[in-house]
């Protein structure tokens, strides 16, 4: 057990005031020497190694998938919605919980560590969001499909335009992700002024405000 892992304080029975109290660790090891807080009195008491365990993490981003681990204590929760940082050789990513497994292929939204198998996760720091796009002019028949990559924390909000790259469309209504309809409590918003972050969206619904109409060739 390294030194981080050893808690500031401890409660322990001092044998100074003969009561349990809080004690400060003064010096980790096999016996560690701690001081109680209440009376000043120094001694040594076995600190208990703190028990960990680690679940499988699958991480999803933009079609693609890779895998982590998130460590903690047995009876730590972990719930759909929740997020945390994932750590690979390739990067440190911020990602959500969209589904909890336990053993026997079970799906459950919440869970503690110990009886989770594997934790669904998508990234959320750096998402890719889909738009349908609907020409100038109304014509359904145009509508096209536009990927955006964006910051999670983007704001998409109803009656806004907004430029990417050489397209310039109006925001018409935003789809939530279902793991986030909970914070939102709705799935769907069409009101000007209405906004949803990039990460909790499931697909945009905008207007493009630069040409009346496009073909595909």
């Amino acid at each position: 057990m390294s030194d981080s892992d050893v808690p500031s304080q401890v409660p322990v029975e001092c044998p100074g005031c003969g009561e349990e109290t809080a004690h400060e660790v003064l010096k980790p090891g096999g016996h560690a020497t701690v001081q109680c807080t209440v009376c000043g009195h120094t001694h040594k008491v076995e600190v208990p190694e703190p028990t960990t365990v680690d679940v499988d993490v699958v991480v999803s981003q933009d079609g693609e998938s890779y895998t982590a681990t998130l460590d903690g204590e047995p009876d730590q929760q972990v719930a759909t919605g929740d997020e945390f940082i994932v750590e690979t050789e390739e990067a440190i990513q911020q990602v959500r919980v969209t589904s909890i497994e336990l053993s026997g292929d079970r799906r459950v939204e919440e869970s503690d560590l110990d009886h989770a198998a594997t934790v669904w996760t998508r990234v959320v720091d750096n998402v890719a969001v889909n738009i349908t796009v609907h020409p100038k002019d109304g014509r359904r028949d145009e509508t096209r499909s536009l990927k955006v990559y964006v910051p999670g924390d983007y704001e998409f909000t109803v009656g806004e335009t907004v430029s990417f790259g050489d397209d310039e469309i109006e925001i018409e209504g935003v789809q939530v992700r279902d793991e986030a309809a909970d914070t939102y409590r709705h799935e769907k918003f069409d009101h000007e002024g209405d906004m949803v972050y990039a990460k909790d969206v499931k697909r945009v619904y905008a207007r493009d405000t630069k040409t009346a109409a496009w073909s595909a060739w």
